[in-house]
């Protein structure tokens, strides 16, 4: 009778390889998790780094824009205003002494005149020989449209009637055309220089009497000298 050999399986321990494909697997997921945190930091910082770049673009474009509105502010007031508003003019000799004296700086403002017309002893800016030369006077409104004036001896007579004023730094001595009485159009002014004596004025031919359209605006305010600062009449 044989005797039987009992035979066993042998089972090889494989618990420290799996061990190690988990630690493999837990070194994986955490690189990549780490990639992944990485990726979106560097995500963040480009969407900051656009971010910023929007944000340097708009202020740049602020910056242009606001420049553009100095610049049209500026053309405005070198422009506009001068040619629409006010302006500056400068007295040049003595003709309206002693209200004001050569070399003075005044404002003349237009506005008033767009919306109205001149009266009597205004102080007006205008064109003596028309808006084509340049030369222009500053004298006083003393006749209005549909009126007759007349110079006789020193009195200025309106309509028949003497004017009453005291503007005139001295008597009148010549009359000029207005010796004879001076019938003013619809829109014609006569005036005078304060200074009677050496204005160059409506008395004369060449002056005559002021179209309305040749009359620039009216003197308001006195700007230079500074000591002398201010309205007049």
């Amino acid at each position: 009778m044989s005797k039987g050999i009992d035979s066993e399986e042998v089972y090889e321990d494989d618990t420290p390889e799996l061990e190690q494909a988990d630690a493999l697997e837990d070194y994986d997921a955490v690189e990549d998790e780490k990639q992944a945190a990485k990726n979106t930091e560097e995500s963040d910082k480009d969407t900051e780094d656009a971010q910023d770049e929007v944000s340097k673009k708009k202020k740049i474009r602020g910056i242009i824009a606001e420049l553009c509105l100095y610049v049209a502010i500026i053309v405005v007031c070198g422009v506009f205003v001068p040619r629409y508003v006010i302006q500056r003019t400068i007295v040049d000799g003595k003709s309206m002494m002693n209200t004001l004296k050569d070399g003075e700086n005044l404002l003349a403002e237009k506005v008033s005149y767009r919306f109205g017309e001149p009266k009597r002893f205004d102080v007006i800016v205008f064109y003596p020989y028309g808006r084509d030369n340049d030369a222009y006077y500053i004298k006083r409104v003393i006749g209005l449209p549909g009126e007759t004036v007349q110079i006789k001896g020193s009195t200025i007579y309106i309509d028949g009637k003497p004017l009453k004023e005291n503007y005139g730094k001295d008597p009148i001595d010549y009359a000029g055309i207005a010796e004879k009485p001076i019938k003013l159009g619809d829109d014609e002014y006569f005036v005078l220089g304060d200074n009677r004596e050496i204005s160059r004025d409506s008395r004369y031919e060449e002056v005559g009497k002021v179209k309305r359209k040749n009359i620039e605006g009216r003197a308001v305010l006195r700007i230079y000298p500074f000591n002398k600062f201010g309205t007049f009449r």
